[in-house]
């Protein structure tokens, strides 16, 4: 990569890289995490990539083998790490979980304004509250978020380099891409505009309006059944959310709900989506891992 280079320039100036320091970059392969690690190098990051093989396609063990080449075109160190998902319900969902505890936490990952505009429509359909809606916000884990996936592919296209295409985002069983490749072109056509950004505003005030929100609660010991079951009900119902989100859950209507009268004691236990469980023990919430929703 050429120093002063015009593009690149131009996009870091609308990223939220840290300042120095190493860092560690999820690289699947694809365009915006190719994006991210490029432009993390250009800003004079020490950048260590991480590549995670879920194992859900044949092809994968070939794919890591591409991306490898594709680090070395960055002139960045590759760390592959596989991960067993089975196939089956809540794939989606598994693969999200396993790749971000093999990432570690910390890690920079490659979600541009197209991943907040879907994930704020996916999480509309989940029935979420205003921290779902709020979608993905900016952090220091996303320094990409302000750049759309057109830029990142252009990005790519200008250093020459070829991103791996995953047949999976393809794939219209899975809602992601049925929210990218049909709902988001149907808004855009009845606006007569580009939605994107006008969901990432409204995702940004969604935003501003939880935080006032978990402000006011601050203090609630949530996890406490019986200071759950004295609160009103939309006071309970949203600190219990913010407790989800905080232990990484993705909580919607019905798991909050349900979470709420494992509080007040009208059954012992609930699932969450993701496969977890929630009990109630000596009056206290906790989150149980490993338990597969059937």
């Amino acid at each position: 990569m050429r120093a002063g280079d015009p593009l690149l320039v131009a996009l870091l100036a609308r990223c939220s890289f840290p300042p120095s320091g190493p860092v560690v970059c999820g690289l699947s392969g694809g365009a915006d995490s190719l994006a991210l690690v490029a432009l993390a190098v250009a800003g004079g990051l020490d950048v260590t990539a991480i590549h995670v093989d879920h194992g859900l396609r044949p092809d994968s063990t070939d794919e890591a083998h591409t991306v490898a080449g594709l680090a070395g075109q960055l002139g960045v160190a590759l760390v592959r790490r596989r991960v067993d998902v089975s196939a089956g319900a809540n794939v989606e969902e598994r693969a999200r979980r396993a790749r971000h505890d093999a990432l570690g936490a910390g890690a920079l990952l490659g979600h541009t304004a197209d991943d907040r505009a879907e994930t704020l429509l996916i999480n509309l359909l989940r029935g979420a509250g205003t921290a779902g809606l709020s979608a993905m916000g900016p952090g220091p884990t996303r320094p990409i978020l302000g750049l759309r996936r057109h830029e990142t592919a252009a990005l790519c296209a200008h250093l020459g380099l070829t991103p791996v295409i995953d047949p999976t985002n393809e794939d219209r069983r899975y809602v992601r891409n049925r929210i990218r490749h049909e709902v988001l072109p149907l808004l855009a056509d009845v606006a007569g505009r580009d939605v994107v950004a006008l969901l990432n505003r409204t995702a940004d005030v969604v935003a501003a309006d939880a935080r006032a929100l978990r402000q006011a609660l601050d203090g609630l010991v949530t996890a406490d059944a019986r200071v759950l079951a004295a609160l009103p009900e939309d006071v309970a119902a949203a600190a219990v959310r913010h407790w989800l989100l905080d232990a990484g859950e993705r909580p919607d209507r019905d798991g909050v709900a349900r979470v709420l009268a494992v509080a007040r004691g009208r059954q012992r236990a609930c699932e969450l989506p993701g496969g977890h469980r929630v009990e109630r023990h000596q009056q206290h919430l906790r989150i149980i891992a490993g338990h597969a929703v059937s």
